[in-house]
């Protein structure tokens, strides 16, 4: 270990870092203290002498961007001009390509080389390297390892999918936050759907419910001290110290674990534990490709409800212990619970209904008419704080029929997470994922199956029962069901009525 040996200085090591932009005031990070190279020089750290003078003295940061790829031929060249556009390059750009079967390696290969942009006078230099792992076992988890590994000279790495657009001035932004205040161990980008390439009913209708179900995972994390519950592999930059901080601390031998189904919330709650922060940046801006059926998005959200919940239950998978009162696991908790009561609430309602018209005793009653209102208003509000909104988006959360059916497909993700966690079933949901995008499985349609199992058999139970057991089967469940009803209200309406403090998702 030397002083030439890139990437390897010590986590404790201390240097200023100053952004490459002209937005950056001078005081958006002030000289060094004119003692502070003393200070520095007398302070022992693991009975070493801390860095010297020249640690003090402030220098550009450098920022390596790794890009890891899984059949991304359609993506991959948008990706990659995204980048290149940028207001601030990235000092180099590794395209990391593991078990793909497509044209990602020869479409990506084309831009290979050294690049050059001038902004504002200042002229940026990047190259593009390309790496084909070939087959990898550890995928996306391996490729992230593998970037790391080439990027540990620099100060930063950011993080980007294989099909995700960068907003221009994305990088410049989250290297002025991230440079402005040191504590920070990672910064996601503020991400959102791309509506615009995607045609068909069913396409637009899974965009557009993807769209405001991560509008309002933004604005939580933002209206919670833009502490960001998931440093998403989206567009996420993080501190190459954070990083190397995470694996002394836990023993590992790269940033990102295998045995978690949800690799980015993982290192969250890593760096979090290391002593760093995560963030959400509050106007860096990038575009995420969606999933455009409903088999795709079944396996995706059903890897993320399951990783979810085995980060904050404890003991079940692999070396992981679990940690159900950690800071970054609340947003999750709440969205669990969320979730239940949605659930709770839908079902008996319909339950409850058809149960009531079967024997004539159902009392239309205008109250009922609350509670949809008001979601209504709420999806509007958060439609109308959307950067980039469009009718689409207002007529989704107007009508609210779209707004509904997505609520019982997420729903449905819900339940399979956990009947797959409960029943311990060894399931590799990143496969699961993969052949759901190939158009393979039919796991998807399960939740609608358990459905109207389910209320099959309420029906038959129900039609065994006396008048007088079914009417007093009504009678309790009714106001059961008026208690849940009114208490998601008022947590619409405290949400409905919170100021948005100027953010726009």
């Amino acid at each position: 270990m030397t002083e030439h040996s890139p990437g390897l200085r010590r986590v404790t090591d201390r240097q200023i870092l100053l952004p490459r932009s002209a937005k950056a005031g001078t005081l958006a990070l002030p000289p060094a203290p004119p003692r502070l190279a003393e200070l520095e020089a007398v302070e022992a750290v693991s009975g070493e002498i801390a860095a010297g003078p020249s640690a003090a003295t402030p220098r550009h940061a450098t920022i390596s961007c790794i890009i890891p790829c899984y059949n991304e031929q359609d993506t991959i060249a948008d990706v990659l001009r995204s980048i290149l556009a940028q207001t601030r390059l990235p000092d180099v750009i590794h395209v990391i390509i593991n078990n793909t079967d497509d044209d990602t390696p020869e479409i990506a290969r084309g831009f290979e080389g050294r690049h050059t942009r001038t902004v504002k006078g200042e002229e940026f230099v990047t190259v593009v390297q390309v790496h084909d792992m070939g087959s990898n076992p550890d995928k996306k988890v391996g490729a992230l390892n593998y970037g790391y590994f080439l990027s540990r000279g620099f100060d930063f790495i950011l993080g980007v999918d294989g099909d995700t657009t960068l907003a221009r001035d994305c990088v410049e932004r989250l290297e002025l936050e991230m440079t402005d205040d040191p504590r920070i161990g990672g910064l996601s980008a503020i991400y959102s759907f791309d509506k615009s390439r995607y045609k068909g009913l069913m396409a637009r209708f899974l965009v557009a419910g993807q769209r405001a179900q991560f509008a309002a995972f933004n604005m939580d994390n933002l209206l919670r001290g833009r502490n960001m519950a998931v440093l998403g592999g989206q567009c996420s930059l993080f501190s190459v110290r954070a990083l190397e901080m995470v694996m002394i601390r836990h023993h590992q031998q790269a940033p990102w674990v295998r045995d978690s189904e949800v690799e980015d919330s993982k290192l969250s709650l890593q760096i979090k534990d290391a002593g760093f922060s995560t963030k959400i940046s509050a106007t860096a801006r990038a575009w995420v490709g969606p999933m455009t059926n409903l088999r795709a998005l079944h396996g995706q959200q059903v890897k993320w409800n399951f990783g979810a919940i085995d980060l904050f239950w404890p003991g079940q998978r692999g070396d992981n212990k679990g940690q159900p009162f950690h800071p970054n696991l609340r947003l999750r908790w709440y969205e669990n619970v969320s979730m239940l009561f949605n659930l709770s609430s839908r079902l008996g309602f319909v339950l409850l209904l058809v149960a009531a018209l079967s024997i004539h005793a159902f009392v239309f009653n205008p109250i009922w008419l609350i509670p949809p209102a008001v979601a209504a208003l709420l999806n509007l509000r958060l439609a109308l704080a959307m950067k980039d909104k469009s009718a689409s988006d207002l007529l989704y959360a107007l009508l609210i029929v779209p707004a509904e059916l997505y609520m019982w497909i997420r729903m449905g993700h819900f339940v399979s997470a956990w009947t797959q966690f409960l029943a311990q079933t060894d399931k590799d949901n990143w496969a699961a994922q993969a052949n759901a995008e190939k158009g393979k499985g039919s796991a998807y349609i399960m939740p609608l199956v358990v459905l109207l199992a389910i209320l099959g058999g309420a029906i038959y139970a129900w039609s065994q029962q006396s008048i007088g057991v079914q009417s007093a089967i009504l009678s309790l469940g009714w106001p059961v069901l008026y208690l849940a009803t009114i208490a998601q209200t008022v947590f619409m309406l405290r949400k409905l009525i919170r100021r948005h403090r100027g953010f726009a998702v």
